[in-house]
């Protein structure tokens, strides 16, 4: 496990800040970090002529894309204090209801794969027997792919869809059809008109490839303790409520502190993951990826990865989104220390309901009974 990626490689959020210059357009892809000043309006005195070019007239945010013409980012609103904290209800609204029916859909996932596990080992034995009878064939790509699949983790196997969807939003990035939606849906911005589905979304949007690599590596890397911990379903709800509620947290630092700006990927989520298994084993060895011979334990990492992000939001850092690294990281500790026996310990009862309406289904039948346990 490396943990040098986590502070200075993969606990990294780009936000795209363009300019534009004369005919010069530059394009510079950094940490959640890019406010600008609105643009002072220029009074030209009566009968006066001003010639003003088009360096002027366009909106200083141009194009995202490094070659052809792209759509222009939505330009920022500036609002007040008072009218950008009410414009935060929404999404804190947005962020209740997302973690509930997160943690709501992980307990009934729960129950339905723990209900069809005597289905599965009956099918697994009779593949197995069938497997023995059909003659194997050499050199198939199809069986190498399998026995690759099942020689990872269960955690491995669960973050591979997670991954897999980074990859696909990476490679819209680069088409320039989709600039303008993936500027609206995959960066999370409180000075947007979108504010709800950026939130979740922009969590799986990467527009560097060396940010999305990095975090994926290290999401790979914490993936097997984690899922062992916490278990398949109730990690995918706590992964993906992280990446919510550390963009809620950022919204709320942003406006308070005036730095609008766009925000892009999975770092707070991830930051999630690795206070949560900090925090759980913080006793646990943990190295620099290139300096394998310098090992610390887990509760120091954590320390200094909070006191980092929390002297950057203090300090107004903007390379990096201390805000959402911070808040990720303080939600994986809660959830550990008090979120797992507030939340998960208390799913009975819409396991409950759930088993009888499953029983109670189209036959009609059956008093039902308790859930898993």
């Amino acid at each position: 496990m490396s943990w040098r990626g986590c502070i200075l490689r993969w606990a990294r959020n780009d936000v795209i800040c363009i300019a534009t210059r004369g005919n010069r357009i530059t394009l510079n892809t950094q940490q959640r970090c890019g406010f600008k000043k609105a643009v002072k309006e220029t009074k030209t005195k009566k009968g006066v002529i001003e010639e003003v070019g088009p360096s002027h007239t366009q909106p200083s945010e141009g194009l995202i894309h490094k070659r052809g013409a792209s759509p222009p980012v939505e330009p920022s609103v500036a609002y007040t204090h008072s009218r950008s904290f009410g414009r935060l209800v929404k999404p804190l609204v947005f962020t209740i209801g997302f973690t509930g029916c997160s943690f709501g859909t992980a307990a009934i996932w729960q129950y339905e794969s723990l209900k069809s596990r005597v289905q599965s080992y009956f099918d697994e034995v009779r593949a197995d027997w069938l497997e023995k009878l059909r003659p194997q064939k050499q050199g198939d790509l199809r069986e190498w792919i399998n026995q690759w699949w099942n020689s990872l983790s269960e955690g491995q196997r669960t973050v591979a869809g997670i991954i897999a969807a980074n990859a696909v939003v990476f490679c819209c990035w680069r088409v320039p059809s989709l600039q303008r939606s993936m500027i609206k849906y995959f960066t999370s911005n409180p000075a947007s008109k979108t504010l709800c589905f950026p939130m979740l979304l922009s969590t799986f949007s990467h527009y560097s490839f060396f940010h999305m690599a990095a975090n994926m590596y290290v999401l790979w890397s914490f993936s097997s303790s984690i899922v062992s911990m916490l278990g398949r379903e109730q990690f995918m709800a706590v992964y993906m409520s992280a990446g919510v509620i550390s963009t809620m947290f950022s919204y709320v630092c942003k406006t308070a502190s005036g730095r609008l700006g766009p925000s892009l990927g999975a770092s707070g989520a991830i930051m999630t993951v690795l206070a949560a298994v900090c925090t759980k084993m913080p006793e646990a060895k943990l190295a620099i990826i290139f300096l394998p011979m310098y090992a610390f334990s887990a509760g120091n990492a954590l320390k200094a990865i909070v006191v980092m992000d929390t002297a950057g939001l203090v300090l107004g850092w903007r390379y990096f989104d201390h805000a959402a690294h911070l808040g990720g990281a303080l939600f994986g500790v809660w959830y550990i220390m008090y979120g797992h026996e507030l939340i998960w310990k208390n799913r009975e009862p819409l396991v409950k309901v759930w088993h009888d309406l499953r029983t109670k289904g189209p036959r009609g039948g059956g008093n039902g009974g308790s859930g898993p346990q």
